[in-house]
């Protein structure tokens, strides 16, 4: 029995039982807890591929199961902190036996991945490159946010948070970047230089400088500059076409 084979599983399980934690929390209204067991789930969702291409041991069942724990740490869980903060937002706006359906559309985040890990799975064009915004990136956006106002003291984004508006433009605009035919740059380095690495170093060294000065608040922001950034680079691609 080659047990080498089996390590990147493992990790990738490691992943489906932080998500599966994470979805209890935020079940019971825990979202930060939630969020950081959400956080330690995309942790393993990175070794375990780093995992297999080391150990060359990469498959098909190693890329189904990916998928479908990613299903519930970076689909599941968010979609259920959306529903959560949309309640909060509104409680006390409705009669004690009025049955309030707004938070329901926080669920759109969870069908958007649900689709996005599907359509993933059997597009060869994202080896080396995404289609849309990764399920892992969505998450990460949603999470902060009850981090943000947890621990940040910065009114503007406490108010974006708890205003309803906001949190249905996100999740609406969130659901169609993942699944858009939006070409998004990849962090893996074939080779490393800087010429031809130049949008991803930009990419890490302002990530870098927003978490040192903004902590939680940098998280949606570094998310927005991935995209951005990759827009830009297509634009310039095509430019030199």
């Amino acid at each position: 029995m080659n047990l080498k084979k089996h390590i990147p599983n493992l990790i990738t399980l490691g992943n489906l039982f932080c998500g599966t934690i994470a979805t209890i929390f935020a079940v019971e209204g825990d979202l930060v807890f939630a969020g950081l067991f959400v956080l330690l789930g995309i942790l393993f969702d990175f070794f375990d591929g780093f995992a297999a291409r080391l150990l060359n041991v990469s498959g098909e069942l190693g890329k189904q199961l990916d998928s479908l724990a990613d299903m519930v740490t970076s689909g599941v869980v968010p979609g259920i902190i959306v529903y959560k903060l949309l309640i909060e937002n509104t409680s006390g706006l409705y009669d004690f036996n009025e049955f309030n359906y707004l938070p329901f559309v926080g669920l759109l985040l969870t069908l958007g991945a649900c689709y996005r890990l599907a359509k993933f799975n059997i597009d060869t064009r994202q080896s080396d490159s995404f289609i849309g915004l990764p399920t892992p990136a969505m998450s990460l956006f949603i999470i902060s946010l009850p981090l943000i106002q947890e621990y940040s003291t910065v009114e503007f984004a406490q108010n974006l948070i708890g205003n309803n508006y906001f949190l249905i433009a996100i999740t609406v605009l969130l659901t169609y970047l993942m699944n858009v035919e939006l070409p998004l740059f990849s962090l893996k380095f074939k080779e490393y230089s800087v010429k031809k690495n130049m949008v991803k170093y930009l990419f890490l060294l302002v990530s870098l400088l927003l978490i040192i000065f903004l902590q939680y608040i940098s998280i949606p922001l570094i998310i927005i500059l991935y995209v951005v950034l990759s827009v830009i680079s297509n634009f310039r691609k095509k430019e030199s076409v």
